[in-house]
């Protein structure tokens, strides 16, 4: 239906949604859905969520647009309350992951520049990563698969470690690194976990050879594990954060947050963008923000993760191999090869919305906010499929 109207960049299945509650969506035939997506780890607080809905409406009655020529009062209180929360100097508002990852490249060779010269330019990422869509951040993806040599060549300047590799921290960094990035869990690359002390170990030493560090939070932000940043939990503390998704609840959002060595490296004209800092996206980003800080939210996520994982563990499953994750970013290695997608082709018939990653790992990131009562409602669903395989 859609494919035929709509380029289809994607690989979309052919199903068209309409509408939908808390985490459960209907398609455009009434053919309800549990929802173990979000949107891809975006609608955070699921669909329909009254307090979203009411400040969206409220602003789009003030303004839906303000250029940056000047700032938006609902633009200011959010960064105000978000430097608060996470304990940053400054922030840049854009309005996408891959545009999050590029105002960070940007600064971080900016900050090379000042701190070395142009030798000081490299950018260490992780294999198996994933950073984003356009040149530089597809550039800074640590997976050949989205190398492809047709959009080549790429741009210079990026180099990759293997994660949670003590070796290769050792000789990694010198004087012509700028930056060290890391995906604090590797989504696309399959949900694996970065353990916090090497993660320390490696900030460490790339501080020690002079760049700064940066955390990729753009799926693993916003309490999505279970903290507000997962770069908390992980302990390296980093000068520059990118973050997008789940930021805003479902209107496009992203940026990226600084501080200490990278506070102040950008001046006026260094890095722009015509819709950033959108007085709609802030006013849900403060929604968001709002809830995730309410006493015990966090901790919540941090449960129903943990609930889900022991659940399929429980269930001794053959067709299952090793479930990792962190909060309610979790993933399932399925054992036979190349059955995780027809994994996700089977629980979308069935009537449940997962995605898949790495290599052959099925992925769930459902809204933080879902019910106990359609957790297990997915997981029945989860758990005929994963038989039936």
């Amino acid at each position: 239906m859609g494919s035929k109207t709509v380029v289809n960049n994607y690989g979309a299945f052919d199903v068209v949604m309409s509408h939908g509650k808390g985490s459960t969506m209907w398609d455009v035939n009434g053919k309800k859905y549990i929802d173990f997506l979000a949107g891809i780890a975006v609608n955070s607080l699921g669909t329909d969520y009254p307090p979203l809905v009411e400040a969206v409406k409220k602003q789009a009655e003030k303004t839906l647009h303000v250029c940056n020529y000047f700032m938006s009062d609902v633009g200011v209180q959010f960064a105000e309350e978000l430097l608060k929360a996470t304990g940053f100097e400054g922030i840049y508002f854009g309005n996408s992951g891959g545009e999050g990852n590029e105002a960070a490249i940007k600064l971080a060779r900016k900050y090379g520049h000042m701190n070395g010269g142009e030798k000081r330019y490299v950018i260490y990422t992780l294999e198996s990563s994933f950073h984003g869509r356009t040149m530089a951040t597809l550039t800074a993806t640590g997976q050949d698969k989205f190398h492809p040599d047709y959009f080549a060549p790429y741009v210079e300047g990026f180099k990759t470690i293997k994660p949670n590799d003590w070796e290769a921290i050792k000789t990694a960094f010198d004087d012509t690194t700028a930056a060290l990035l890391i995906e604090c869990v590797q989504g696309e690359g399959g949900v694996n976990i970065i353990d916090p002390a090497w993660a320390q170990a490696a900030a460490d030493a790339a501080r020690k050879a002079g760049a700064i560090v940066m955390a990729d939070e753009v799926q693993t932000g916003f309490g999505r594990t279970g903290t507000l940043l997962a770069s908390d939990a992980l302990g390296f503390k980093p000068e520059v954060v990118s973050f997008a998704k789940g930021v805003a609840g479902g209107i496009p959002m992203g940026g990226i947050l600084f501080r200490g060595k990278a506070n102040n490296v950008f001046k006026a004209g260094d890095h722009q963008s015509t819709f950033a800092g959108n007085p709609l996206a802030c006013a849900a980003g403060l929604v968001v923000l709002h809830e995730l800080l309410k006493p015990g939210f966090l901790d919540s996520v941090t449960e129903k993760g943990e609930y889900i994982k022991k659940t399929v563990a429980s269930w001794n499953n053959p067709n299952v191999g090793e479930i990792r994750g962190k909060g309610l970013m979790i993933g399932i290695d399925i054992n036979d090869p190349k059955s995780a997608l027809e994994l996700e082709k089977k629980l979308l018939a069935a009537g449940l919305l997962t995605s898949t990653a790495g290599r052959n790992t099925l992925r769930l990131v459902p809204p933080l906010n879902i019910s106990k009562e359609e957790i297990d409602e997915g997981l029945a669903i989860l758990k005929q499929e994963l038989t039936n395989l």
